[in-house]
């Protein structure tokens, strides 16, 4: 069961933790949204010295002077006295028991048009698959994964050459819009989802290998959301750019169907370089294959 939002909003818990999730908690707090609770994930330990570091939305909270919580539990005197209006959950990384969806209303916003790519990597997936849209969907939250009725829906296309980074920041300022447009002007009637759905799970490790037995659009795919990585001389290589190569280019490497100029590689242990310089000091030739 979910509960309808009430036709004025003004006090809103936010769930988030990521950095893409940062926009949108700056925006509500922006527009004059009172937000009396913001809840995150555990402070975990990154980097190097693997310190113990809070979530990038817990340390925009704690800069905004609002209160931060990882307990999902802390909501509940806020709920029963009647102090949170709305939650919004972007990118919160964990489900929302129905204990909680049974007595305040949640929207969510969902990188993707629903039904297609429900799940853990929507914008991954769309790119993966070749889709030439996508977009951004504002959602009522169900105990079910992202299968809430929807209230706003905005589509927008996928650049050929855009790299998972450059489509999610896009889609964040889309959905940070949408969300304050929304809460605004009255979130009105959301609608059920329609067709068939599709599953975007996560993208697994061998998932980034690059197959060189694939078509040149399908490894720039790959490349294009990130992580891919092949072997040189038995070696770990990444690849960070490419680009179809329709007419030549310096770093080109043919595949099952068309060619694919490499752009930034790294080699391992090394640091992120340009693709024409690394062949220059390699001595890499076009007929050298990757991959062994």
């Amino acid at each position: 069961m979910s509960i309808t939002p009430p036709e004025t909003i003004r006090r809103i818990a936010y769930l988030g933790t990521p950095g893409l999730a940062v926009p949108c908690l700056h925006a509500l707090a922006g527009a004059g949204y009172e937000v009396p609770l913001v809840v995150s994930m555990p402070d975990r330990r990154r980097g190097r010295g693997k310190n113990l570091m809070p979530s990038p939305v817990k340390t925009a909270a704690l800069n905004l002077g609002l209160s931060v919580t990882a307990d999902l539990a802390d909501l509940d005197p806020l709920i029963d006295g009647g102090a949170i209006d709305l939650a919004v959950v972007v990118a919160y990384g964990r489900i929302i028991p129905a204990s909680l969806l049974d007595r305040l209303a949640f929207v969510n916003i969902h990188f993707s048009l629903l039904p297609r790519w429900r799940g853990a990597a929507p914008v991954e997936r769309a790119i993966l698959a070749g889709d030439e849209t996508t977009g951004v969907c504002l959602m009522d939250l169900d105990v079910e994964l992202d299968t809430g009725a929807v209230y706003r829906r905005t589509e927008t296309p996928i650049g050929p050459d855009e790299t998972l980074n450059e489509l999610r920041g896009r889609l964040v300022e889309i959905g940070t819009r949408q969300l304050v447009d929304a809460l605004d002007g009255g979130l009105g009637e959301a609608t059920p989802q329609e067709g068939d759905p599709v599953y975007a799970r996560k993208i697994t490790a061998d998932e980034c290998k690059i197959d060189w037995g694939e078509p040149a659009v399908a490894i720039h795919r790959r490349v294009r959301v990130g992580g891919a990585f092949t072997t040189w001389q038995g070696k770990r290589f990444k690849v960070h750019r490419t680009r179809l190569a329709e007419s030549g280019g310096e770093v080109v490497v043919s595949t099952c169907h068309g060619d694919l100029e490499l752009l930034e590689v790294q080699p391992e242990g090394k640091s992120r370089m340009d693709a024409t310089a690394w062949a220059n000091g390699a001595r890499w030739t076009s007929d050298q294959r990757f991959g062994s």
